[in-house]
């Protein structure tokens, strides 16, 4: 079979470049190895619960925003989302909550409450954030694919900003770590917890401009969806087929195949089918496994292979637990980025300081009744889970051992859910890998350092000229809202929307 666009992979990545692709037009056919969509966001069931995989919740579901861009342009509706009043609670070591998210007059209360030691620095670091954010997210609507713009380009997208170019430049090349002048190292683990999570990477080594989109998020607001992302997988399923595009589910892709010129002429699948692409593949898959499975270490330049050795990821190690709505009762929030360790003196370690706690809302409780969906979120050293094992029994023990570790942090952490919350399930890299086949299980994408940020970034291109990439280890980043944009651009530079 022969179509014009086949897309290996269906992740909210994968989905979104191909829904786009098949309103735009295209005879688009997307492969999935497993037996649903989803990848990463794929709902997780078990005893009667329905998990997230991930903090549930959602940026960019604003009029406007990118997500409302995407289902203009499709034949079904976008999932049910809701505003929430705070995008979480944000608990430190010592019991202080902070709510994040808000109104801004709200939240500079809340920091000078939490951190009177440096209250005017702290409140100084947001308000410096917020129009270079906005600036950034500007630019980013005019010219989607920022990463990969002209010389041209970027200069007309400077001039476009006069009152704040020259700080945008100045800022290109630095840490957020170096505007943390004058805040003390509470306020400064404050900040690390939360741009490990949207980030992955803490203020030290995070660009300061993706910081500036990171931190303010929240601040924007921040959405809850009905059924959790599954239920935008579900959409972007049914607007695939809606549009006469293809899926194939328990299809596993072999590699790419080529032409006599070295150009990718569609894919070979495991079962030995060969599936044609006219004008391009788009790739689903990380950037380690695009070019390692897909193009083929003998087919990937030098230079990109080196440039892959030096990216680096984390690994999640979850835990599903069921909680009674009455526990549920007596927290701040559903969602709560809990700080265990202030680690003084120390360089920040965010697999043993933090964890996100993040429960189904009572109008999408996703459990049996009087039950909640809860999923734990913590950082893991990926690796460390695909060493040598004689049996299974290693790594169950190895599984055990780091769910003692985590329930012990979580109840001192949060003494309010007593005995109201129940262990259903535990998700290891190894998970994470058996379902999706990433990279040492390598989930969130890639932590935001200088050397990764921006023009520095992976991109969609790869090298070959007719392949693309889409997901959370290309510009612009984690999260559902960068991997929907990073699908855009894609759709747009394969085949340019029709101009109204």
């Amino acid at each position: 079979m022969n179509y014009d666009i086949v897309v290996v992979g269906g992740g909210i990545g994968g989905l979104t470049a191909a829904a786009l692709l098949a309103a735009r037009g295209l005879g688009v056919c997307l492969l999935e190895r497993e037996s649903r969509a989803g990848g990463c966001a794929a709902t997780f069931e078990h005893s009667g619960y329905r998990f997230e995989t991930g903090a549930g919740l959602y940026a960019a579901w604003q009029p406007g925003e990118i997500h409302e861009r995407i289902f203009a342009e499709l034949p079904v509706a976008a999932p049910e989302v809701r505003e929430l009043e705070h995008a979480y609670v944000m608990r430190l070591p010592d019991g202080t909550d902070v709510r994040v998210g808000g109104g801004v007059e709200e939240f500079e209360e809340a920091l000078r409450a939490a951190f009177p030691e440096c209250a005017d620095a702290a409140i100084r670091f947001y308000r410096e954030l917020a129009p270079i954010a906005d600036a950034i997210r500007r630019t980013a609507r005019r010219v989607p694919a920022l990463a990969t713009a002209s010389k041209l380009q970027r200069v007309k997208l400077i001039a476009s900003e006069p009152r704040l170019s020259s700080r945008i430049l100045a800022c290109m090349n630095q840490t957020a770590a170096q505007h943390l002048s004058g805040a003390s190292t509470r306020f400064r683990r404050f900040v690390d917890v939360q741009l490990q999570i949207f980030a992955q990477c803490p203020s030290e080594s995070c660009a300061y401009p993706y910081a500036a989109i990171a931190l303010t998020l929240p601040l924007r607001g921040m959405y809850a969806m009905r059924g959790g992302a599954s239920a935008l997988v579900e959409a972007l399923v049914e607007s695939i087929r809606r549009s006469g595009g293809t899926i194939r589910f328990d299809t596993p892709v072999l590699r790419l195949a080529y032409d006599s010129g070295g150009r990718a002429t569609g894919v070979d699948l495991l079962s030995g089918e060969f599936i044609g692409a006219r004008r391009a593949v788009v790739s689903n898959l990380t950037v380690w496994d695009t070019y390692g499975k897909l193009v083929g270490l003998n087919r990937t330049p030098a230079e990109v292979r080196a440039r892959l050795k030096n990216l680096r990821g984390w690994g999640a190690y979850q835990l599903y637990l069921g909680m009674d709505d009455e526990a549920a009762g007596r927290l701040p929030s559903e969602q709560i980025l809990a700080l265990t360790d202030w680690q003084e003196g120390q360089p920040f370690d965010p697999e043993h300081s933090q964890f996100m706690f993040s429960a189904a809302h009572v109008w999408d409780a996703r459990g049996p009744q009087g039950k909640r969906a809860v999923t734990i979120s913590t950082f893991t050293e990926a690796g460390q889970w695909f060493t040598f094992h004689e049996d299974e029994s290693a790594h169950e023990e190895q599984d055990q051992a780091k769910l003692e570790s985590c329930w012990a942090r979580i109840h001192a952490a949060m003494p309010e859910l007593g005995a109201g919350v129940e262990v259903i399930e535990t998700a290891t890299p190894r998970t994470f890998y058996e379902q999706t086949r990433r990279r040492l299980g390598m989930v969130g994408g890639i932590g935001q350092t200088l050397d990764v940020f921006g023009a520095n970034s992976p991109t969609h291109r790869t090298s070959l000229s007719n392949l693309y990439i889409a997901g959370d280890t290309t510009f612009p980043g984690n999260g559902v809202a960068a991997v929907t944009h990073s699908a855009l651009i894609v759709a747009n530079e394969i085949a340019p929307p029709a101009r109204s």
